[in-house]
């Protein structure tokens, strides 16, 4: 499955410098992370967004550019199925930036999207009223109750305030845990610490807060 990337910071920071380390981390992944990729970053309170359907780790035209929140998602398709650029994540609708790793099994719930990433985070907008820590908790209670088999269910959605964590797993902890970073500066939530050079916390499975 996929790998997942969040930078919150206070102050502007270089993407490029958190990109080439998160593709070091999607090339060495033990599933192929190559099916494309995508981040998308504040900019003038906007967002922003980069997709291209090249592996990270190979594309040198990825975003060099100062922000303060950057989500990205490096793709493993599910079944090597919808390999276009159009389903590389993150996905967007203007106020929320939105990533998802995992695999769902017998979902019976109806929402459109081109792949089951965009239903579920269609599906979770269904349920936001002004809070969204509140309907990631609604929805994703449902979409487990109404699935057969949730091999992991790892979401991060990010507004141009505020940022929220959902991670769920049934197996595999090594690969599909999150790990997470905070500093005075800066927090950081990635698929998989960043080699040296800061301090780790694995998120506890089945946590959904803010970030």
């Amino acid at each position: 499955m996929c790998r997942l990337l969040c930078v919150r910071a206070k102050s502007a920071f270089d993407m490029r410098a958190h990109l080439d380390t998160f593709a070091a981390i999607a090339r060495d992944s033990k599933e192929y992370q190559g099916h494309g990729w995508g981040c998308a970053w504040l900019q003038a309170g906007k967002w922003h967004i980069y997709r291209n359907i090249e592996p990270i780790w190979e594309d040198r035209a990825a975003p060099q550019e100062r922000t303060t929140m950057m989500l990205a998602h490096a793709r493993s398709a599910f079944r090597n199925e919808g390999i276009s650029v159009e389903n590389n994540m993150p996905f967007g609708d203007g106020e929320y930036m939105f990533a998802f790793n995992g695999e769902l099994s017998g979902v019976r719930i109806k929402e459109h999207g081109r792949i089951g990433a965009e239903k579920v985070f269609n599906y979770i907008k269904r349920f936001d009223k002004g809070d969204m820590l509140r309907a990631l908790r609604r929805a994703l209670g449902i979409i487990e109750r109404r699935s057969r088999y949730v091999r992991a269910m790892n979401i991060i959605i990010a507004s141009t305030r505020q940022a929220w964590v959902a991670t769920q797993y049934n197996e595999d902890p090594d690969y599909f845990q999150l790990h997470r970073h905070r500093s005075d500066d800066v927090q950081i939530l990635c698929s998989e610490a960043y080699p040296g050079g800061h301090d780790w916390t694995p998120v506890p499975n089945g946590t959904i807060e803010p970030f």
